[in-house]
């Protein structure tokens, strides 16, 4: 017989040995291997993430992407603009004066996606392809995150579990039609990186805690300093991080203090540089509708819904994600008052989502010791929600699709958790992945559907506006493109066409926000070319009256009288008030020509030969190569009596334009 080798004993592992307490039920089959590739897999999971939204890339910049980009003096600078991108808060390179970067509550300190962003203009301009391209990449790479740390986080409950768990959970959420508010808007490159930071660092905080080595938890640190400079949600992961050590390593709390702390410390400085960038100016509620959606008319005045009002109010929009989180539909950008009305807990859905989410609550909290994956992704919903519900600070709007980007995790992992329960109770794996796969095929359609609504601005607006029938702002800007393209069309008839169309939405806006200075702009616009310049006027003092950017509007108030002036002495015969139009514009805007030869024409027609003689001179001073300006005075001295100067005049006018008077008559 030949001699039996000595059995060797097994290496030591440098992997940490989690409790059993967080081991699983196992499946009552074994997973094909096709599963267990996860290089094949993560290769899969990233060309289906790009391949539901490659019909992005053809899309022009969008909605709030001239904030970040186009519009933005520090973007477009390039490279050279990123140190203002990193001293200034995120919106100051927009409106590009002090103060109105703040008009949200809080500020905004974002750095991390318009250093990006700059990096891209400076290779590309303003091409929207590399965006696009760009925002697609990262999305689909936030997807193949998620997946890599499910499969460390649920290691321990066996390699099959934690295969199929993290395959199903990261398909649904690269599929979920919920997300493409972020990823067929390049703005909401914000989002993507802010989640792929902290993923990244849960990651490697697990990496950290399994291994024991040190870098793993310095790099956890660094990773999450980028994905707080991305956008300050990225906080909720301070609880998340220590939350997931507990349940799925049975951590100790000194172990979860010792793995936490580069986390935090990231966290510290950050906070200290954004206070530093920010002076430290957190900032209330604005009273504002379009920045605070929980204030109503009281009287004359606005004023802030009572607290029950706005509990119930932020209720029912935390009943809407879950609602669009099982069933996406109908989707829209803009949740802006009032998409969403004042509420009350007489609202059967208000009641409904406070039993939903104390439910939740207690059930994850009360069963916590379980260690389970299903009330881990409760908590992870509830925490990552919880910044962006209105709870903790006015976030500017009442909700929107891209505030679940970040939560909707924890949505993927309370379902996968669901069906897993049905796998095991059927034990029928090819049931489960059908009911996953009819899932994932009707939000993938749904993505691609949804996708190109986001191809212009126009095609977005006039989408949602039928979702989003009550809100201000939607039909303002339904009506600003409308009013758009009236002030470029040449067909007369066709531009007033549009003008109409245009008031339509535009007197919806002001009906739902009587205060919309924009709104007021855009009629008052639309009032002017429709020759309706009384109703100009009015729209445009109102909006002089409203916006703290009124010198602009005054501009625009100026021309309306200016022509309504011409209009009531033309074509109306009411000097008086051509006068007092006329008069009013020069004190508005006392540098154009066409206001003093109209004031001009008024004083001749009155017989004041003297105040004719006056503004046509002035009309000429201003814009002494405009011949009718010239032979206009040349009228007025021969009405004075002085023939000969205002021959001169005519004559020299005539041989400025010999074409002067066709049409006019002498």
């Amino acid at each position: 017989m030949s001699k039996q080798r000595k059995p060797v004993p097994p290496r030591p592992q440098a992997v940490r040995q989690p409790s059993a307490r967080v081991s699983a039920p196992r499946p009552m089959m074994e997973l094909p291997a096709f599963f267990r590739n996860t290089l094949m897999q993560s290769g899969l999971i990233f060309a289906f993430s790009f391949l539901l939204y490659a019909n992005t890339l053809t899309h022009g910049f969008v909605l709030d992407d001239a904030i970040v980009i186009t519009d933005n003096m520090y973007t477009t600078k390039g490279v050279g603009g990123i140190p203002g991108i990193l001293s200034k808060e995120t919106f100051f390179g927009f409106f590009k004066v002090e103060g109105k970067e703040t008009l949200v509550s809080g500020g905004r300190y974002r750095p991390m996606t318009l250093v990006l962003f700059a990096l891209v203009y400076q290779v590309a301009g303003a091409n929207p392809f590399l965006f696009h391209l760009l925002t697609v990449l990262l999305f689909a790479a936030t997807c193949v995150v998620l997946y890599r740390t499910l499969l460390l986080l649920l290691a321990p409950r066996g390699g099959d579990y934690a295969a199929l768990f993290a395959w199903l959970a990261a398909l649904l959420f690269a599929a979920h039609p919920i997300h493409t508010e972020v990823v067929a808007n390049i703005k909401g490159c914000d989002e993507i990186v802010t989640l792929l930071g902290s993923l990244g660092t849960l990651y490697l905080t697990f990496r950290a805690f399994d291994t024991g080595e040190k870098k793993w938890g310095i790099l956890a640190g660094l990773v999450f300093f980028l994905a707080c400079l991305s956008k300050e949600n990225a906080v909720t992961f301070v609880a998340v991080i220590p939350l997931a050590l507990w349940v799925f390593r049975s951590a100790s709390a000194g172990a979860i203090i010792r793995h936490t702390t580069p986390v935090v410390v990231s966290f510290l400085v950050f906070f200290i540089i954004r206070g530093t960038i920010l002076n430290w100016k957190f900032g209330g509620a604005p009273m504002e509708l379009m920045n605070n959606p929980y204030l109503k008319i009281s009287g004359a005045e606005w004023v802030p819904f009572a607290p029950a009002e706005k509990l119930a109010t932020i209720f029912f929009t935390l009943w809407k994600y879950v609602q669009l989180l099982f069933v996406p539909h109908p989707l829209t950008h803009d949740y802006y008052p009032r998409a969403i009305e004042k509420m009350t807990f007489a609202n059967l859905a208000v009641l409904a989502s406070v039993a939903l989410y104390v439910g939740m609550a207690i059930y994850a909290i009360k069963g916590i010791g379980k260690r389970d994956p299903l009330r881990f992704g409760i908590l992870f919903y509830l925490l990552t929600l919880s910044i962006v519900s209105n709870f903790v600070f006015p976030i500017g709007t009442n909700m929107g699709e891209r505030f679940a980007f970040m939560p909707s995790v924890g949505f993927c992992i309370v379902l996968v958790s669901l069906l897993f329960a049905f796998w095991y109770k059927n034990n029928n794996l090819n049931l489960l992945l059908g009911i996953f796969g009819g899932i994932i095929l009707l939000f993938s359609v749904k993505t691609i559907i949804r996708n190109n609504a986001w191809a212009s601005n126009e095609k977005l607006f006039f989408t949602d506006v039928h979702v989003s029938k009550n809100s201000a702002k939607i039909r303002n800007a339904c009506g600003g493109v409308l009013f758009e393209k009236a002030s470029k069309e040449t067909n007369e008839v066709r531009r007033d066409e549009l003008c109409n169309q245009a008031m339509l939405h535009l007197d919806k806006a002001i009906e739902i926000y009587p205060n919309y200075s924009d709104a007021f702009v855009s009629r008052g616009g639309a009032h002017y070319y429709l020759k309706q310049y009384e109703e100009s006027i009015a729209d445009y003092r109102r909006a002089v009256e409203l916006s703290s950017s009124s010198e602009r509007w005054k501009t625009y108030l100026a021309l309306a009288l200016r022509d309504g002036g011409r209009f009531q002495g033309e074509q109306r015969g009411n000097l008086p008030l051509a006068a007092r139009y006329l008069n009013e514009s020069w004190q508005i805007n006392p540098t154009d020509a066409e206001t003093a030869r109209l004031l001009g024409v008024s004083q001749g027609v009155q017989g004041d030969n003297a105040g004719a003689i006056r503004w046509f001179t002035k009309a000429l001073e201003l814009a002494p190569d405009v011949a009718l300006y010239m032979y206009d005075l040349g009228q007025a001295y021969s009405a004075s009596g002085d023939l000969a100067r205002g021959e001169a005049l005519r004559q020299q006018a005539l041989a400025k334009d010999p074409k002067l008077l066709e049409g006019r008559g002498r």
